[in-house]
């Protein structure tokens, strides 16, 4: 128990400065490939989180966790709502917030369990009292799945808007956002009618958001 804790301890510290080249959902998908007989894919660039555009940070935040920079890791209302329309027979409605994602994405695995959920509870308590907003908000837009073999926000600008995360507008950034609950079925490059309808309500609600570094 001791080298558990000390060894994750002392991994989120190293990672609160070192960038996250390579998560367990990039191996997997990799592994995932070379199982089926096709090509490698893999695209990753490690960028900044201040050399991107202001309005990705801003962006992510409206689609994903509009509360993110008020909550210390777990959105209570977001879980109870869930948890509600769950036991009403609603559509399952997910309610990870934006650190629980970057938690999962570093150090787990995608499936979903009550073990792994055990592991990413204590996994965002830490880097939300390690890391800080920002940290997370960078290590997030670098590591998250972006499409096929596409990972973090600067590769999905170069290959979908052939230029850098820093040079993407503002309808850019909404439409990456966009696809962020299935960015293996909708795509920013192709948005389908429902995905411009999504980055239309996304651009609403950026005006409403606070910039990370304010």
């Amino acid at each position: 128990m001791l080298l558990f804790f000390g060894g994750t301890i002392l991994l989120v510290v190293i990672l609160r400065w070192c960038p996250v080249y390579f998560t367990p959902l990039m191996f997997i998908r990799c592994a995932q490939q070379m199982k089926h007989g096709e090509k490698i894919r893999m695209r990753h660039h490690w960028m900044p989180i201040e050399e991107m555009s202001p309005n990705l940070p801003i962006a992510v935040m409206a689609s994903e966790d509009q509360r993110f920079l008020e909550h210390r890791g777990f959105d209570f209302g977001e879980i109870d709502k869930a948890i509600k329309e769950r036991q009403s027979g609603k559509r399952k409605r997910g309610a990870s917030t934006i650190s629980q994602q970057t938690a999962k994405n570093v150090f787990l695995w995608p499936k979903a369990s009550w073990f792994r959920k055990g592991f990413e509870v204590y996994f965002t308590a830490l880097i939300e009292l390690i890391w800080g907003k920002d940290r997370i908000m960078e290590v997030y837009l670098n590591s998250i799945e972006m499409g096929d073999g596409i990972y973090g926000t600067e590769a999905v600008a170069q290959l979908h808007f052939g230029y850098s995360a820093k040079d993407l507008s503002r309808a850019n950034c909404a439409l990456i956002a966009a696809t962020l609950p299935n960015p293996l079925l909708y795509s920013s490059k192709n948005p389908s009618s429902y995905m411009l309808r999504r980055q239309t309500w996304i651009l609403k609600q950026m005006r409403y958001i606070e910039s990370i570094n304010k």
